[in-house]
């Protein structure tokens, strides 16, 4: 039963899930602090209301826009997605790579290609003598 759940939660789809999930939700605590702590009172600002709050900002119309939460949430944001990347990703990346897949690499450049002199496909592997598509032979 074990064994089944841990193949179960070592699916990559699973992990890359988790992640993207994760990551989402970072995001959505950086944006919110974004609009509570600065679009909000800019905008309250331009409608003439008040409600002021100490800390890192300054006043606009009576309005604070609280640059210091924003600051806080954008660290919060950087600190979070350190640890996940160490946590998460770094080990499953490792687990994956012993068991002989690659998850969460960069892009391997493509394979060197050539064109064929007749039909002008310029998609042939290198190696290719024959043309796949017209069968012309190509040097």
């Amino acid at each position: 039963m074990l064994k089944g759940f841990k193949n179960f939660l070592m699916q990559g789809n699973l992990i890359v899930i988790a992640v993207g999930l994760v990551v989402a939700t970072a995001f959505s605590t950086l944006i919110k602090a974004f609009t509570d702590s600065i679009i909000t009172p800019l905008v309250s600002a331009l409608e003439g209301s008040s409600s002021g709050s100490p800390g890192l900002g300054w006043t606009v119309n009576g309005q604070f826009v609280n640059l210091g939460a924003f600051i806080s949430a954008i660290i919060y944001f950087v600190i979070f997605m350190i640890v996940i990347y160490f946590v998460l990703v770094v080990p499953y990346r490792s687990y994956m790579r012993r068991s002989g897949n690659e998850v969460f690499a960069a892009p391997k450049p493509p394979a060197p290609v050539k064109a064929c002199p007749q039909c002008l496909s310029a998609d042939l592997p290198v190696a290719a003598t024959k043309c796949k598509y017209c069968g012309s032979d190509v040097a």
